[in-house]
């Protein structure tokens, strides 16, 4: 199954709201929502996928923990972006004086925010391209550090606010430099 894009500009303009709403009706599928207003509907992921993104997300919470520093969030999160676009990254963390800015009902529903940092793990049925324009959202959205991590190509792609992207190939170590300090992962 591939991601599928719907288009809804000609008949509708939904609001952080009702996307919201339809999100709530709509449980059993991954949705998010571009700048354009296009509804991405996302696949599930595969066992192996769902594993690593699992691995991930325990490592940087298990970082989080011990430095306290911010939140840790997983991929049925999603975050309203600046430009409108609400985006669920595989794993995410925001730094805590951010994550505390926010109102209880802000925290309660889809934070209107762009994490400090991303993963996002490409999966089998993911087209490289589409998760390298998510990226490059984030990034033109005020993310300070993103990994695009790539099995397929044995890659990792990090994108740094007003930087050019940084390919790494795989095994190898990433850091979560000034953002992260002290978390690194091996891959």
């Amino acid at each position: 199954m591939n991601t599928v894009v719907l288009n809804l500009e000609p008949i509708a303009h939904l609001s952080d709201e009702q996307f919201y709403q339809l999100c709530v009706a709509n449980r059993d599928l991954s949705l998010e929502m571009n700048a354009a207003g296009e509804l991405i509907i996302m696949p599930p992921v595969g066992g192996e996928s769902g594993n690593q993104e699992a691995g991930l997300i325990a490592d940087l919470e298990i970082w989080n923990r011990q430095t306290k520093l911010g939140k840790v969030f997983s991929s049925s999160t999603i975050f309203i972006l600046p430009n409108g676009a609400k985006r669920s990254p595989d794993a995410a963390w925001v730094k805590l004086e951010r994550w505390e800015a926010l109102t209880p009902e802000q925290r309660k529903k889809f934070p209107p925010l762009v994490p400090d940092f991303v993963i996002e793990l490409r999966s089998e049925t993911d087209r490289l391209s589409q998760i390298q324009e998510k990226m490059q959202e984030y990034i033109k959205n005020g993310l300070r550090l993103g990994w695009l991590i790539n099995p397929q190509d044995r890659q990792v792609e990090i994108y740094r606010l007003l930087k050019a992207v940084e390919v790494v190939q795989m095994p190898g170590i990433v850091s979560g430099e000034d953002i992260l300090p002290g978390f690194e992962l091996q891959l």
